[in-house]
């Protein structure tokens, strides 16, 4: 999609593109020993080789997450799709060019961000994960967040706010509030699948994008 078409996309759902001023990272905060003792390929082999529950008889693949490692956004989203588990990577099913264009509306790329799931193996006919599925995924997705060492969090859909912030409430309540989770900004926002099915929620979407990006400035 060309920039053109883009605009008129985004000018249709009601949105207006902004570029946000660039700040420099002055964080400097130091991890504790045991996290500065971790590294990505350690953190990989541990989650191919997992076996801590009944998702790793059944996967195809694990799923570990793409983009950049040292992203400044770090997006974690539901369980894997069948798309995502044959493709090897999140938001590779009908939800692609939706969120490559949120992603975009941003000023951003796959490439730019880290995105994840918050279970690294598909559930099988796209069930949402169990409660002993999601324990025993999320030391991973931990220590995935202390290394990429982001500055903003954005949990994609119901599954993934819920997980991360250990609450019942409705997605539309979490939404439009900044939460906090290992210390980090967190946006929780609709899942782009759901937003191919109720076009009207777009511009609530947008909002928690400015919103993220309002805080990167801070």
């Amino acid at each position: 999609m060309d920039n053109t078409t883009r605009l008129q996309y985004l000018s249709a759902m009601g949105i207006d593109v902004w570029v946000p001023r660039v700040v420099e990272n002055t964080a400097t905060d130091v991890l504790p020993a045991e996290i500065e003792q971790d590294n990505w390929d350690t953190l990989h082999a541990e989650m191919l080789a997992c076996q801590q529950c009944e998702l790793s008889q059944s996967r195809q693949q694990v799923l570990i997450g793409s983009g950049n490692q040292q992203a400044d956004y770090m997006w974690i989203t539901e369980a894997p799709s069948m798309i995502d588990d044959q493709l090897g990577q999140p938001f590779a099913d009908t939800t692609a060019e939706l969120f490559t264009e949120m992603l975009r509306a941003m000023q951003l790329s796959r490439e730019q961000v880290y995105i994840t799931h918050i279970v690294k193996c598909r559930p099988a006919d796209d069930r949402a994960p169990r409660s002993q599925e999601l324990a025993a995924c999320n030391a991973f997705l931990q220590r995935q967040i202390a290394l990429v060492q982001p500055k903003i969090l954005i949990a994609v859909g119901r599954v993934a706010a819920h997980a991360l912030l250990q609450s019942k409430a409705p997605l539309a309540e979490l939404m439009g509030v900044v939460h906090q989770h290992a210390g980090v900004p967190l946006i929780a926002m609709y899942h782009p699948a759901y937003l191919l099915r109720s076009l009207t929620d777009k511009p609530k979407v947008w909002q928690d994008m400015q919103r993220a990006l309002t805080l990167f400035e801070k």
